[in-house]
């Protein structure tokens, strides 16, 4: 009797299926767009195509692979990452059929797609004027559903997956250490997506109120939607070239509050607001340091660009904390050219892109607790190196942190490092092959802004510019990047693993 060949430990006929029902229940998304459209008297058509498109291929490959399906953690990890290139695929769909001469190209546009899906925001465009209104709302719709998680979003809504539901929850929501808002998995979802939806609402009403009452007269029904849409999620996309510049002060302080609030730990926030337990912020570690960091950069923009005479006042206060508030949340709005300040002040700005917000938010990056973690590794092995007899045990909360936990912050972070020096080192290279002028702070910039899910860099792809100049190789590289930062990039590499694809 011949031995069986060794049949693969992966169910990829299950996890197909569930992509494929992911994907359909996704494609109804095209025609909220295509509803405005209609309001707007544009074409609704490249939005319903894309949806009969999407939908239809999802449908005919959810029927072909159906059948008793069992999601276990393998499958995750693979679902995860397939889901995030089938939404971006839809997204790139409306841009492509619209005509828009901007986006006719299929790199651009699923770059364009994947940037608001990531919530990175880092745009091909050069021209947000002569984009049509529908499709404009179509970018910042994008960014809402990727900021939370289509997979959240599904475990909230869809009951066929709370089977398999633990392991997705935790393939793609961001962070080391998830804490659940209840036993139940879909009730965590829901929660998560409870306070979303609200702080959504909120700001929406709050810029609303600007725009009727006068205290920003440029704050219309229209943006106060879309960028609401962009800022909870932190993704960035904005209605304006030159991003919220040419908003009142008022729209720019609240804008930024929420982003504080979108860049913290979601079932941190449903403790202290809807359960009505505040002390909770105060408790929290990671919180604290959170809100530390996010001070210090502010005050060393703020010195740095009132010494040199950029702003002075308020004003200099404003843009000192928004746009240290906008990278370390990893949003990528603007209120001033960025690009053109002084070295330090860039630099702390770049380092804020590796710092990123607190697990369990909308935020990209490397998080705030890793870092926290980290350094109290590193602690401990420096008491270990001067008293080998110690046993030193790593606490965050008061609770002792496992070491496979300490194992997986170590490695992440070594994996994110590595990843990002490949990155930069692939856009430098084909920046001198094709002859674009990009300098080493541009590399630096746009390798650290994609692969964080920041948004906007320096130089041309600043944050009043725009990534057309990369040539089509580096647009790909980026949109790896993107992909790899926003599903913090374990699931992906572990799909390359060969011990991922065998029984043993």
């Amino acid at each position: 009797m011949s031995p069986s060949r060794p049949r693969s430990a992966v169910d990829l006929r299950g996890a197909a299926n569930l992509v494929a029902t992911l994907t359909k229940y996704l494609s109804l998304a095209p025609l909220l767009p295509a509803a405005v459209a209609v309001g707007y008297r544009e074409s609704p058509w490249p939005f319903l195509l894309a949806a009969a498109i999407v939908g239809g291929v999802a449908i005919g490959v959810e029927f072909m692979t159906r059948g008793d399906h069992r999601l276990g953690s393998r499958e995750g990890f693979l679902v995860v990452s397939l889901t995030w290139l089938a939404a971006a695929a839809l997204g790139a769909l409306p841009y492509l059929l619209s005509g828009e001469a901007q986006l006719d190209r299929p790199i651009d546009a699923y770059f364009e797609a994947m940037s608001g899906f990531t919530t990175t925001g880092a745009s091909v465009l050069t021209d947000l004027d002569a984009i049509p209104r529908s499709l404009l709302l179509w970018r910042q719709l994008t960014q809402w559903l990727g900021g939370i998680g289509i997979i959240v979003l599904a475990l909230a809504v869809l009951p066929r997956l709370r089977v398999g539901g633990r392991q997705l929850l935790e393939h793609e929501m961001p962070g080391p250490e998830i804490e659940s808002l209840s036993t139940r998995i879909r009730d965590t979802a829901q929660r998560a997506w409870f306070l979303y939806v609200a702080l959504t609402a909120a700001l929406i009403l709050t810029l609303l109120v600007f725009g009727w009452t006068g205290v920003d007269d440029r704050m219309t029904a229209f943006d106060a939607i879309a960028h609401a849409l962009s800022t909870m999620p932190t993704g960035g996309f904005g209605t304006e070239g030159t991003s919220l510049a040419e908003f009142g002060a008022a729209s720019q302080w609240a804008i930024a509050l929420f982003m504080l609030l979108a860049g913290a730990n979601f079932a941190l926030l449903y403790r202290a607001f809807v359960r009505r337990e505040p002390k909770a912020l105060a408790r929290d570690e990671e919180f604290r340091l959170y809100l530390g960091l996010l001070a210090l950069g502010a005050v060393i923009i703020g010195a740095q660009i009132w010494l040199e005479g950029i702003a002075t006042g308020e004003e200099a206060v404003r843009h000192a904390v928004f746009q240290t508030v906008s990278t370390m949340t990893t949003t990528g709005f603007a209120t001033i050219d960025f690009s053109v300040w002084p070295t330090l002040a860039a630099m702390t700005l770049v380092g804020l892109m590796f710092v990123g917000g607190s697990a369990g938010s909308t935020s990209g990056s490397v998080k705030v607790v890793r870092h926290l973690l980290l350094g109290r590794i590193i602690r401990r092995e420096l008491d270990q190196t001067l008293h080998p007899e110690v046993v030193a045990l790593v606490r965050l909360n008061r609770t002792v942190v496992d070491e496979r936990t300490l194992r997986a912050v170590s490695s992440f972070i070594l994996l994110y490092i590595g990843i990002f020096i490949l990155g930069a080192a692939l856009l430098a290279a084909d920046a001198a092959r094709t002859g674009v002028d990009l300098s080493t702070l541009d590399a630096i910039g746009a390798t650290a802004t994609t692969l964080g899910n920041v948004g906007p860099g320096f130089g041309f792809a600043g944050p009043f510019g725009s990534f057309e100049p990369f040539s089509d190789v580096s647009t790909i590289v980026m949109t790896g990047l993107m992909w790899l930062g926003r599903l913090e990039i374990i699931p992906i590499v572990v799909l390359v693993s060969r011990h991922y694809w065998r029984n043993t």
